[in-house]
């Protein structure tokens, strides 16, 4: 499980996450096809019993979000699962609350709501290049423990991520993306420009990472070097995290339908029911 700080004596240093751990590509795919079919589940114990469910991608560019949400999501149903990539506020939203926006899109009763990237733009981006003044970022850390902290009272669970990857990885990816014609829509050019200021992206992460991890809402950072390992770190502890306290357990074919399929199609349900599925 990826380590997160105990307090706010105890902080975390991105340093330590500087070399993490590698993993074979098959074994990777391998895995992250059993926890794509564990969220199938996830997702269907929320629908069942009406549940919300939020995740929080936050990390450098380049760290891999939005590969890391592709694989959780690959056997979801979009029906019930919302992927919301957060870019700079519109011109309404810059006129109210920070929160205004996310406000907007907590998931409904039954579905999961994925954020690639979110609420932390504040103490990040805009703390650093100076979007928000010292007054308005450093009050918002109370604010979004306490956002966070009346959601999860509502019975949201709330998982947040922190994908950390080094300079000179990132370099490397950054350079990927300009070569492939097909990955060049992923960098522009405030991306290469904020990487100058790495280290006071280091402090404001930092920060955060203390401020804003409590009992509730902890943060999962995770060393992100390694794609295929990050994937599956990722997806672990997303599923983890939605699965706990949930019974995963498929539900029982309503009676209705099973009466209507006997009667109007002459389906032998019972027969049916012991052949089983898998459920695609």
């Amino acid at each position: 499980m990826a380590k997160t700080p105990r307090s706010k004596d105890s902080r975390l240093r991105l340093a330590d996450h500087e070399d993490g751990p590698r993993m074979k590509s098959e074994d990777s795919d391998r895995r992250l096809h059993d926890l794509a079919l564990l969220m199938r589940r996830v997702q269907l114990a929320h629908v069942r019993d009406g549940r919300r469910g939020i995740v929080v991608f936050e990390g450098w560019d380049a760290a891999g979000k939005g590969g890391a949400i592709k694989r959780i999501t690959a056997e979801l149903d979009p029906r019930h699962c919302k992927v919301w990539p957060i870019a700079k506020p519109t011109p309404e939203e810059q006129g109210r609350h920070y929160l205004y926006r996310f406000w907007q899109r907590l998931p409904e009763r039954g579905s999961i709501a994925i954020f690639d990237r979110s609420w932390y733009g504040r103490v990040l981006v805009e703390r650093v290049e100076g979007f928000a003044t010292e007054r308005e970022w450093s009050r918002a850390y109370a604010e979004i423990n306490t956002f966070e902290r009346m959601l999860i009272e509502d019975g949201v669970k709330v998982v947040k991520v922190f994908l950390h990857v080094s300079a000179a990885e990132q370099r490397r990816r950054f350079a990927e993306r300009i070569t492939d014609p097909y990955k060049r829509w992923k960098i522009t050019a405030e991306d290469i420009c904020n990487s100058t200021r790495r280290k006071d992206y280091v402090a404001a992460i930092e920060d955060m990472l203390a401020e804003t991890t409590t009992e509730v809402a902890p943060w999962a950072v995770i060393a992100a070097d390694d794609k295929h390992y990050a994937r599956v770190e990722a997806a672990e502890v997303v599923s983890d995290a939605l699965a706990n306290g949930f019974d995963l357990s498929p539900p029982p074919i309503d009676p209705a339908v099973a009466k209507a399929a006997e009667e109007v199609m002459g389906m032998p349900v019972a027969k049916l029911l012991k052949r089983g599925g898998d459920g695609r």
